[in-house]
């Protein structure tokens, strides 16, 4: 997925002049910055963004030639339409139900036109949304089907999905979707 991601983001462009080639790519809920350097090495213009001050000064220690900020994914210090694509790797896991919505909203202001979404999340194996106690505070479990529709009525358009059963160490399915921001 993330090279599906890459590969389109690399060539519909989808920065501030559509055709001239990717714009930056953000992380959002970047963590301490191994994505984003992950994003870098694929060739993409990337930086990171999360709430955590001690996740972005780990981030900026281990990986000091890429940027980072402190920044919230429902309030993005972005100009509308700045983003070539945004990765949200298992960031939105923690956001209550009821405020996904206004994290795509954010995410579909700040893409670009074409750009692309690439979503990570725990999935509910069919079951509903679920909470669940997580190292750091309390998570979420998707239908992936639900995240789907709240992209969609964002105006996301979904370019492919992919489940992922979890490993021997892992507790939960994976759910990813790939998307594009919507004329």
């Amino acid at each position: 997925m993330l090279a599906a991601f890459t590969e389109l983001t690399l060539t519909s462009g989808g920065g501030p002049e559509a055709g001239a080639g990717a714009g930056p790519v953000a992380e959002l809920g970047c963590g301490p910055g191994h994505m984003t350097a992950h994003l870098r090495d694929l060739g993409l213009d990337a930086f990171g963004i999360d709430l955590s001050p001690v996740m972005i000064d780990l981030a900026r220690e281990a990986h000091p030639d890429l940027r980072f900020e402190v920044g919230s994914m429902d309030a993005l210090d972005l100009a509308d339409g700045e983003l070539s694509g945004i990765l949200s790797w298992y960031s939105v896991i923690h956001t209550p139900p009821q405020e996904i919505p206004s994290y795509f909203a954010e995410f579909q202001r700040v893409l670009a036109p074409g750009g692309h979404l690439l979503l990570a999340f725990f999935e509910s194996e069919g079951g509903p949304v679920t909470a669940f106690d997580h190292k750091v505070t309390t998570a979420y479990r998707w239908p992936i089907d639900d995240v789907a529709g709240l992209a969609r009525e964002a105006g996301f358009v979904e370019i492919g999905r992919m489940l992922r059963e979890p490993r021997q160490d892992e507790r939960y399915r994976r759910g990813h979707l790939l998307m594009r921001k919507g004329e």
